[in-house]
């Protein structure tokens, strides 16, 4: 546990009650802990999985993607000799099952703790238990420690359950598998000789008096209400090797750890001094004025902060997108950068990132996403690539490395000016009056990229707003900062040629805001928060006067407690509610859900229409309190990916989204400071 004299300027654990709390809700909060591959441990609350994707190691093999998840759960239980000296069996697991639960350690769950590590406590009769999960920073390998902090001396027994498939599937006993086990003298190595070529290796510490216990079974049937709720395939099935038995003393904790494939030493205590250091560092950053909340924001940040493994390089920085499910994607990555790695001063990694993607541009495109099982990256975004330019100058701004922009970063920058100029990929290019467009009726190219088959559920090809925004913006940055002559004149004119035809393709002076996409001769009057973008960037082509009415009309038609609509309910093609089906969640992914990482956008364009004055401050301030209360909830710690677009706007899809935090955190600090 982390005492608080030790903490500094670290948040104070988030800590979940779990007494008298009801089942219910107790599996509707989940938990993660990730460390710098990607790989994770995350399981609900009350310890019971109840997702695909939940489990104890979910291991990144090349990282941070292509995850394996191999250790699933453990069914644990501490037996104490009661008062006539038996054996009294007290579980700490829950299992469900359809139509049961398995173990009764809800009962004996005092509370959780969102901490450096995640951290249960126990009351098992006069015995106060912590049980305390953390990954190893640079390993696929978890650590499982047991303490005992008060009561008599015991014996737990953890029976491992192993699932070794890919992280998006499911293990099936009845599908093709030899899943077996060999028992070494430093631990048990579990494998399945037929469907995967990775293991697990298991291994119990316990001062020397441990001892394994062969019982190799399959388990049915495990019930994945998660992934029942989201309308697919809810069941699993699991292996065990047998049981570890580990004398447990109030002196003597005792520690279980599992690895992918090799045997791996994980130092718990080491860990978690790695860890402190490193997240102190991350919270000086933000200097002693910090309220709890932005402390809290950016040291979940710190899990979506990963390395990227490379064929014939070095690995290099970059971001997560969300847990449990996505990897780096460009456009994500890029946007969440200022938040993640600038505002908490982590220059170098900023720059190695943006490095990373430099060097991944091709034909002035960077990646959309690098596939997860390694056949390359896919070239399928228009706006990731101006995402890079506006994060090179922010980091630029933030770090003052002239050199970096030099030696690095300008001549991505014309690669991308220069591809998205004369032609490129998905039919992106400048028109005649210099606005950027791209893509068909086939193609999603923006971040509104739900598809259903073929068809787009947010049709967005031609020239869109918040992109041409990102266009003049790019330019302006590339005309101010090219040491080129030719370049520099060229830039600047192309930019001047699209701040002149911006206004009057773009604004809908009948609804007093920005059309969102335009086609020829048809304009998109939907009422959605790409305009907002628009309006936040310092070089907006669009007169002041109309930059607030379209802060209004977002503030009015879109904002919520927990970020923007993506479509004004007034619009026919509303959607409330998020579903159950994939199809419904697909339909309303872009058609109404409110996604929180647009908080960043819009309370920095409030605060600049408003001159940052001391009311606007105050009044985003409030805009932005509901997160003190939406971190204990859904992923404890994290903010989640989207919410319902109707009250009371539940949160859905990743628990832990990147962009999210970032945009969240980057917003609370511009109202602290009262500067972008």
């Amino acid at each position: 546990m982390i005492g608080p004299s030790t903490r500094e300027l670290l948040p104070e654990p988030l800590v979940v009650g779990c007494q008298g709390a009801g089942s219910d809700e107790l599996l509707g909060r989940e938990w993660l802990v990730a460390n710098k591959l990607g790989a994770y441990a995350s399981a609900s609350v009350l310890g019971t999985n109840t997702r695909r994707y939940h489990g104890l190691l979910v291991a990144a093999t090349r990282p941070p993607a292509s995850r394996i998840l191999a250790l699933s759960c453990l069914l644990d239980q501490l037996a104490l000799p009661d008062e006539a000296g038996r054996e009294a069996p007290y579980d700490l697991a829950n299992f469900e099952f359809e139509g049961a639960f398995l173990g009764s350690g809800e009962a004996h769950l005092v509370e959780f703790r969102n901490d450096l590590a995640a951290t249960f406590v126990y009351r098992c009769g006069v015995a106060e238990l912590i049980k305390e999960i953390i990954l190893a920073e640079a390993a696929n390998a978890v650590a499982v420690r047991y303490r005992l902090l008060s009561g008599p001396a015991g014996m737990l027994r953890i029976t491992p359950f192993v699932a070794l498939r890919d992280v998006h599937g499911l293990r099936l006993a009845r599908k093709p598998h030899q899943m077996t086990y060999l028992h070494y003298q430093n631990g048990i190595r579990v494998e399945d000789r037929q469907a995967t070529p990775y293991a697990v290796h298991l291994s119990a510490a316990a001062s020397g008096r441990e001892r394994f216990c062969p019982d190799p079974q399959w388990w049915y049937r495990f019930r994945y209400r998660g992934e029942l709720a989201r309308g697919q395939e809810g069941f699993e099935d699991l292996y065990t090797p047998g049981r570890f038995e580990l004398p447990l003393a109030a002196d003597a904790p005792v520690q279980l750890t599992a690895s992918l494939d090799d045997p791996k030493e994980v130092n718990f205590d080491a860990v978690v001094r790695q860890k402190r250091a490193r997240l102190r560092k991350i919270v000086r950053a933000l200097g002693p004025d910090a309220d709890q909340t932005t402390r809290r924001l950016a040291v979940a940040g710190d899990a979506f902060v990963t390395q990227r493994k490379r064929p014939n390089a070095h690995p290099a920085t970059t971001i997560v997108a969300g847990y449990h499910w996505f990897a780096d994607w460009g456009r994500d990555a890029l946007i969440a950068l200022p938040g993640l790695l600038l505002e908490t001063g982590q220059f170098q990694a900023a720059l190695a990132m943006l490095r990373m993607f430099a060097e991944s541009i091709d034909q002035g495109m960077v990646p959309n996403f690098f596939n997860e099982y390694g056949t390359g990256p896919r070239y399928n975004s228009i706006d990731a690539s101006l995402w890079f330019v506006l994060a090179a100058e922010s980091y630029v701004a933030a770090s003052s490395d002239q050199a970096g922009w030099q030696n690095h970063l300008a001549g991505a920058v014309e690669q991308i000016l220069r591809g998205y100029h004369d032609g490129t990929r998905c039919g992106i290019h400048a028109d005649a009056d210099a606005l950027l467009e791209g893509g068909d009726r086939r193609t999603q190219l923006t971040w509104m990229d739900a598809k259903l088959g073929e068809e787009p559920v947010t049709p967005r090809d031609g020239k869109c707003v918040e992109i041409n925004a990102l266009w003049h913006a790019a330019l302006r940055i590339a005309a101010r900062r090219a040491d080129d002559p030719h370049s520099r004149q060229l830039w600047q004119q192309v930019a001047e040629q699209v701040a002149a035809a911006f206004q009057p393709t773009f604004w809908n002076e009948q609804a007093h805001c920005l059309y969102d996409c335009v086609r020829g001769e048809q304009k998109d009057p939907a009422i959605r928060p790409n305009q907002i973008i628009a309006v936040a960037l310092p070089d907006c082509p669009l007169a002041a006067e109309k930059q607030r009415s379209v802060v209004e009309v977002v503030r009015r038609e879109l904002l919520t407690p927990y970020g923007l609509r993506t479509l004004s309910p007034a619009d026919a093609r509303y959607r409330g509610w998020y579903g159950r089906s994939g199809e419904s969640r697909d339909r309303a992914y872009h058609q109404g859900t409110v996604w929180p990482w647009l908080m960043g956008p819009f309370i920095q364009a409030y605060l600049k229409v408003n001159g940052f004055s001391d009311p606007a401050r105050a009044q985003a301030g409030k805009w932005l309190a509901g997160w003190d209360q939406h971190l204990p909830l859904a992923g404890v710690g994290y903010v989640s990916e989207i919410f319902d677009g109707n009250p009371p706007h539940a949160p859905a899809g990743c628990i832990a989204q990147a962009w999210s935090v970032a945009e969240l955190l980057r917003a609370k600090r511009m109202v602290a400071r009262g500067a972008i």
